[in-house]
C-alpha cells in the first residue's frame, strides 16, 4: 500500500468552511472531502480565527487557510529565502560538488545558516531553480 501525503487544496478548504458554517460535524466533513477526521480537526485547529475584540468574526476561513499554507511552503524553503546561502550552494554545484558535500558542516565557509542535502536536492528539482 502506497500512501502519499497530499495537502488540502482550496476546494477542500472551502468545503470545510461551508460545512462548518452549516454546523456539520467534523466526521461528516471528513467523509465528504475524502480525508481522515484527524486531518480535518488539525486543519481547523491550525487555521481557526479567534479574536476577543471581534468575536463575530471568529471562525474558519478556507481562503485565508490556503494563503497561510502557501506562505508556509515559502518559509520552509530555505534556499529560496536566503540569497547568500543559495548563491553558495549554486556556486558549489557549478564546480561539481554533490549536495552531500555542500551540506557537510566541515565544508562550510563562514555561513551561519546550515542546509541539508535533501533541501539542496529539493531546490535543484524545483521550479524556482529551473528559472535561474
Amino acid at each position: 500500500m502506497n500512501i502519499t501525503h497530499t495537502e488540502l487544496d482550496l476546494r477542500e478548504r472551502g468545503a470545510i468552511e461551508d460545512m462548518l458554517n452549516a454546523k456539520g460535524p467534523v466526521t461528516r466533513i471528513a467523509a465528504e472531502i475524502g480525508r481522515h477526521r484527524s486531518t480535518v480537526y488539525r486543519e481547523i485547529k491550525r487555521n481557526y480565527f479567534d479574536d476577543d475584540e471581534l468575536p463575530y468574526m471568529n471562525g474558519y476561513y478556507g481562503m485565508i487557510a490556503q494563503r497561510e499554507a502557501s506562505g508556509q511552503h515559502t518559509r520552509r524553503r530555505k534556499l529560496i529565502r536566503l540569497e547568500e546561502l543559495r548563491a553558495y550552494v549554486i556556486a558549489q554545484l557549478t564546480i561539481s560538488w554533490t549536495p552531500e558535500q555542500i551540506a557537510d558542516p566541515l565544508a562550510y565557509n563562514d555561513l551561519s545558516d546550515r542546509v541539508i542535502h535533501e533541501t539542496i536536492y529539493a531546490y535543484v528539482y524545483s521550479a524556482e531553480s529551473q528559472s535561474e
